[in-house]
């Protein structure tokens, strides 16, 4: 008889260990799966993301644009440009998006931007627009410029270089200054075109800070307007 209970009482230490083995399992199990890192965001998902994807897409159609038809300056132009690609990726991974998603700048692809298009013809007259023209929020110079409205449709975001305030762009020369308007919050800048880049109108960092809205990569509604 007290073999019996002696074996019993080892049955019952066995399944008692086991019991914990199978617990300690489970809640290292939901440990992980907690702990586990957030999926990133894509572009279609986050405003932030969308802005640093279509910055690293024109980025990097710049660079193939250079390597496809280079110059003597092309080494240089593309060295610069992959320095702010990395940078980019950089702010992709610190804000939580997919790093390494890019999307192209297109001013044809933007049927959320009615009223967009339909500017053309006030802007020939320029009338209608005192207030974007003139707003007082504007950062750069010429603070009462307008001009012609060009660039109908397009978004526009950062090129991540640094430097004081700028442009690039694949439309206008060097020397040609333009003013961007955020109709969003009403605040712009007139900026010099001082090189060439994969869009209508790319802001660098500088540029970019003095007309964004908090937190904002993408400009989506944007008045862009040659000034001289």
């Amino acid at each position: 008889m007290s073999r019996r209970r002696t074996l019993g009482t080892k049955k019952k230490i066995a399944l008692l260990v086991s019991a914990a083995t199978v617990a300690g399992g489970g809640a290292f199990v939901m440990a992980s799966t907690s702990n586990a890192a957030p999926t990133p965001k894509s572009a279609s998902e986050s405003t932030v993301c969308l802005g640093l994807a279509t910055a690293l897409g024109n980025n990097q159609k710049f660079i193939a644009d250079q390597r496809a038809t280079p110059d003597a300056q092309s080494e240089a132009r593309i060295a610069n440009r992959e320095a702010v690609v990395a940078e980019i990726k950089r702010k992709q991974e610190a804000s939580g998006c997919a790093v390494g998603e890019s999307a192209q700048d297109s001013q044809t692809a933007q049927p959320s931007q009615p009223a967009q298009s339909a500017q053309p013809p006030a802007a020939s007259a320029q009338p209608s627009q005192p207030a974007v023209s003139a707003p007082a929020g504007d950062a750069g110079g010429g603070a009462a410029a307008s001009g012609q409205q060009v660039c109908n449709g397009s978004t526009v975001t950062l090129s991540g270089e640094g430097g004081a305030p700028a442009a690039s762009s694949n439309q206008f020369p060097a020397g040609t200054k333009l003013k961007v308007t955020n109709l969003d919050n009403n605040k712009s800048t007139t900026v010099e075109v001082t090189s060439v880049s994969g869009s209508c109108a790319l802001l660098n960092n500088a540029a970019f800070e003095q007309v964004r809205e908090p937190g904002k990569f993408l400009i989506r509604r944007a008045l862009i307007e040659k000034v001289g």
